[in-house]
């Protein structure tokens, strides 16, 4: 067996023991996915911090079309990887959410992959925190499938299987998609979206 042949076949059993754990992860916690679109009613708000502007202008959004580029292309092949790097799982699973799992891990229509990493696959299917009053609670939104990311959520995509893999320092990555909500909000936000609006806000 050629050296090319075994870096591939060993590339595709790590990517798949990876992807299998990420993925029986999310199918065990009994939340589905719902998409960006549906996080965007409220994190498009200034007030709570326009989190959806912040992640369009990001990478995360752009992780898909990377894979349709002429350099994804080449590692694909390099890589042993039959088909376009748009289509395979091994890539699919750290740059498009959702794009591997059953449809029953989706609460209704399929997530689209051009819309890249989207908010879930960092915070977790969000069909048990997704309303209001229950986000506007910390601890009811963790006890509903919200995940507040930490540095190993992000060394599940960015690290050393990754073919374009240059090191991950995690505190510069963290300043770089910052979207907090801000500090006067966090926690109270139905009271104070109330109390703007009777203000005139």
């Amino acid at each position: 067996m050629g050296s090319m042949v075994r870096i591939a076949i060993g590339f595709a059993v790590v990517c798949g023991l990876t992807l299998g754990v990420a993925l029986t992860s999310a199918a065990d916690s009994g939340f589905k996915y719902i998409g960006a679109s549906k996080c965007k009613t409220c994190h498009k708000k200034e007030l709570i911090g326009d989190q959806w502007s912040k992640w369009e202008k990001s990478g995360h959004a752009k992780a898909f079309k990377t894979l349709q580029g002429e350099k994804a292309i080449a590692i694909a092949k390099e890589k042993g990887i039959s088909g376009p790097p748009s289509e395979a799982a091994e890539c699919l699973k750290c740059h498009a959410t959702a794009a591997t799992v059953g449809a029953d891990q989706v609460e209704k229509k399929p997530l689209s992959n051009s819309d890249g990493v989207q908010c879930e696959t960092c915070h977790g299917p969000g069909s048990g925190y997704k309303k209001k009053k229950v986000m506007a609670d910390h601890e009811k939104s963790l006890a509903a499938g919200l995940i507040v990311p930490d540095e190993k959520t992000c060394t599940q995509c960015h690290n050393e299987e990754s073919p374009t893999f240059a090191g991950f320092d995690y505190a510069e990555a963290s300043k770089k998609i910052d979207h907090s909500i801000p500090a006067d909000v966090k926690g109270k936000y139905i009271e104070v979206e109330k109390a703007r609006k009777a203000e005139g806000n």
